[in-house]
């Protein structure tokens, strides 16, 4: 009986999990200035080339200088905090054969936008895996006040959700100031927009 109800739990956490989108599906609702144009935002500030950056020569050195062997951008080490979800069902590392796909496979096709989506750090890196709560029904229910964001996975972003990449085991750490550091990357709806 014990087994069954363990089993039944872990089913359930199957059935209820979330999954990660990507940015994409973020870009198709908050990208509008009427709307405060969240996506634009993030486009233009450092999360949204963080993945890109350990590609750089800068990367490259860094990345040696603490023992990182082989690419930054194909380490676990560099990605959990450079890429969306990182172990968690998110971003992964995958082969050649998953990149160079045949461009008649949609399935394959589609997988690629996904897994492309969640490189940087995306909009669900600070608001949790968008499955839940994507459709514009959903997050017009959230803006009403009818529904919670919590309730359907959209996490609200606070210092300790920072402090977890922009911290002193960084090999580029500088000092981590929340209150000025989140003014920088803020991309709040515009006030009295519902």
């Amino acid at each position: 009986m014990k087994r069954i109800f363990v089993l039944l739990i872990i089913s359930l956490g199957f059935l209820f999990a979330q999954d990660y989108v990507g940015v994409k599906k973020c870009k198709t609702c908050h990208n509008s200035k009427k709307k405060g144009a969240q996506f634009k935002v993030w486009e233009a500030g450092p999360h949204a080339q963080a993945f890109e950056t350990l590609k750089t020569d800068i990367a490259i050195e860094v990345a040696k200088s603490v023992g990182v062997e082989g690419n930054p951008w194909e380490n676990a080490q560099c990605l959990r905090c450079h890429t969306t979800g990182y172990e968690k069902d998110g971003y992964e590392l995958k082969g050649d054969d998953f990149w160079n796909f045949d461009p008649n496979d949609k399935k394959a096709k589609k997988a690629v936008k996904k897994m492309t989506g969640l490189q940087n750090v995306g909009c669900e890196a600070c608001h949790g895996p968008g499955s839940d709560y994507k459709k514009k029904k959903t997050m017009a229910a959230i803006t009403a006040g009818e529904i919670t964001g919590e309730s359907v996975g959209l996490w609200t972003p606070n210092e300790a959700m920072c402090v977890v990449c922009h911290n002193q085991a960084s090999p580029t750490y500088k000092e981590f100031n929340y209150e000025e550091r989140i003014k920088e990357v803020s991309h709040p709806y515009p006030a009295g927009l519902k």
